[in-house]
């Protein structure tokens, strides 16, 4: 909430202005002038929220009772666990790696798609209305 109300706050009010001059609502206003501005903003937002989604273990791991709903965090940890307390002893290294690719593989993904917009928003923090 904090990123968006400071990105709005960097939008010159004469745009505002300007769209209530030319008989915009409300409304118009919000989807045609600020929301396109706003873009590298959300992606930012969208980002930032989906990868402490996607790590998050304290609250998962607290609050689910069944392995079938465990997060990938989650599931890792208790993979490590189970896998170390074996009597077997055989080396699980491989599969810790590839379970720890699989959950970063998304986030790469995403910060690939959303690069873009991700440049973007930097490039246009440093300008001054």
């Amino acid at each position: 909430i904090f990123l968006l109300r400071q990105f709005f706050l960097t939008i010159p009010l004469d745009l505002d202005e300007a769209a209530r001059l030319d008989g915009a609502s409300y409304m118009r206003i919000f989807w045609q002038i600020l929301m396109p501005l706003s873009v590298p903003a959300v992606a930012t937002a969208a980002v930032l929220t989906f990868m402490g989604q996607w790590n998050a273990f304290m609250h998962p791991f607290i609050f689910l009772n069944t392995k079938a709903k465990y997060t990938v965090a989650v599931g890792i940890r208790y993979f490590q666990a189970v896998a170390g307390s074996s009597e077997v002893m055989e080396p699980t290294e491989h599969l810790l790696m590839a379970a720890t690719i699989m959950m970063t593989a998304p986030i790469i993904i995403m910060f690939f798609l959303a690069q873009r917009y991700l440049v973007q928003g930097i490039v246009m923090s440093g300008i001054k209305g």
